[in-house]
């Protein structure tokens, strides 16, 4: 049983469309469910929190409740739009920003997180490849051609 489902993983020629999905629905998932759900249900003081991340670097203290709530909108509904493919490069640009910022605190305090810079750099991917055949955005696109 277990060489017939290696044979046909591996006998899977390039199917790109399939591999976007799994990246997408996992990446997305694993960041909703470890991420995304605790921040955008924990409200302002800890919204106010996490946009200290931004306004620590660029100033304009009085924005970071709302950037704040930006990344944790995109690490919540962001993350859970780029699993079902719906407005998927929007929602990846949004967390790819997200990530990037984390990555560049760790950085600014002398450390570097790897998580930060993967989910970045896997928003990117989506980002410039799309969502794929397996996507809302794809199917809501034939309607409309």
């Amino acid at each position: 049983m277990i060489n017939k489902f290696l044979v046909k993983v591996i006998d899977i020629k390039g199917d790109f469309d399939l591999g976007i999905l799994i990246l997408r629905a996992l990446t997305g998932l694993i960041m909703f469910l470890n991420h995304g759900i605790g921040k955008i249900t924990s409200g302002v003081a800890r919204w106010d929190r996490l946009g200290h991340a931004l306004t620590d670097l660029i100033g304009f203290e009085f924005t970071s409740v709302i950037f704040g709530f930006m990344a944790s909108f995109s690490e919540s509904v962001g993350a859970l739009l780029i699993v079902a493919g719906l407005f998927t490069r929007v929602s990846s640009l949004l967390l790819f920003s997200t990530m990037v910022v984390a990555s560049l605190k760790h950085i600014m305090e002398g450390d570097f997180s790897e998580l930060a810079f993967i989910y970045a750099l896997v928003s990117m991917v989506i980002m410039i490849t799309g969502p794929g055949r397996h996507s809302a955005d794809y199917h809501l696109g034939k309607k409309f051609d």
